[in-house]
């Protein structure tokens, strides 16, 4: 490899480590000036999750013919 091909390689990954480094350091500096604050959920219904996981099992069971009966 030449000598031209090392230093272009090599200039490569330093310019791809400072800009990461520079992105991690963008982003602490963002954390530490906005405190991040979850938006409140509203309370999980027990209901609606059972139902929900009810209608993912019935697609699953379509899925593997457990419905499509004997022929």
């Amino acid at each position: 490899m030449s000598d031209k091909k090392k230093a272009a390689a090599m200039t490569a990954v330093i310019n791809y480590i400072k800009t990461e480094e520079e992105a991690i350091m963008m982003q602490s500096a963002a954390a530490l000036e906005e405190p991040v604050t979850a938006p409140a959920a509203p309370p999980a219904s027990l209901w609606g999750i059972s139902g929900r996981q009810d209608m993912m099992q019935m697609r699953n069971m379509m899925q593997l013919k457990a419905f499509h009966g004997i022929k």
